[in-house]
């Protein structure tokens, strides 16, 4: 089931700014892409380069200070408003005085879906939180809590998700586990998604296509494609083709780092 009429993400001229005039320090070049509809893209770099702020601006919860972002004919704010995007931060954000089951519903009741208790059951499983349903934030990790803000947004199946470094807060093998199961639930859905990652391989492995950013402010350094055949097995992941693509990645990550100044790790 689809939630929305697919729409291209269009970045023209787009520049974000931040401080006062005479001392603003910039975070984004001028950058024009397209993400496809219904792909997933993810942008990669260094730490601090602008990676967050452009996603965040994707969102509409940031304002370019030139250029503008289109999804399909809407603006980000517009699609914002009518509850067609979602956002999964590296602050899981649940609201304290909710359950599990409370907060990942809360995803389906701000998208104007109706209740839907099944629906609110089947993410909670595949995000490994059987048994916390009545838990409060509290009572959790940081990883659990992490998994429980993916459930929330992907409940209300939006047309575009967001994510900002959603697995950063799990272990590996929790990592792994949701590299696997989540992603055939927003392509499901017919979600178009954007990824946040510092990990080469997570990136290779989630997505469609990969933006390499310079340091800050942001440029694109390189665009790759990412062939591989979905679902992504463990066949895959143990491909030629696939640790062919990371170092191509890591590559050009490397060539920009230096051709900035910064020293290759």
């Amino acid at each position: 089931m689809t939630s929305g009429v697919q729409q291209d993400i269009t970045l023209q001229g787009v520049t974000k700014s931040f401080g006062a005039p005479g001392r603003q320090i910039e975070a984004v070049a001028p950058t024009d892409l397209v993400l496809q509809a219904g792909s997933m893209t993810a942008l990669v770099g260094p730490s601090g380069c602008g990676k967050s702020t452009l996603l965040r601006l994707i969102s509409g919860l940031e304002v370019p200070t030139r250029g503008q972002i289109r999804i399909g004919t809407e603006t980000p704010d517009q699609l914002r408003r009518r509850a067609g995007l979602a956002v999964a931060f590296q602050d899981a954000a649940l609201l304290p005085w909710r359950t599990v089951t409370g907060n990942v519903a809360l995803g389906r009741s701000l998208a104007h879906r109706p209740r839907d208790r099944a629906a609110v059951a089947e993410l909670i499983r595949l995000v490994g939180l059987s048994g916390f349903e009545r838990h409060r934030p509290a009572e959790l990790s940081g990883g659990m809590r992490q998994r429980a803000a993916i459930a929330r947004a992907l409940a209300g199946l939006p047309e575009l998700l967001l994510l900002d470094e959603p697995f950063g807060a799990v272990d590996e093998l929790t990592r792994d586990r949701l590299n696997t199961e989540l992603p055939p639930l927003w392509e499901a859905r017919g979600a178009t998604a954007v990824l946040v990652t510092h990990s080469v391989a997570e990136a290779v492995r989630l997505s469609d296509r990969i933006i390499v950013l310079t340091p800050r402010p942001a440029r694109v350094a390189a665009d790759i494609a990412v062939t591989l055949a979905r679902p992504r097995t463990a066949e895959v992941l143990a491909s030629d083709a696939f640790r062919a693509i990371c170092a191509q990645v890591s590559q050009a990550l490397r060539l920009h780092q230096v051709s900035e100044g910064i020293p290759a790790q």
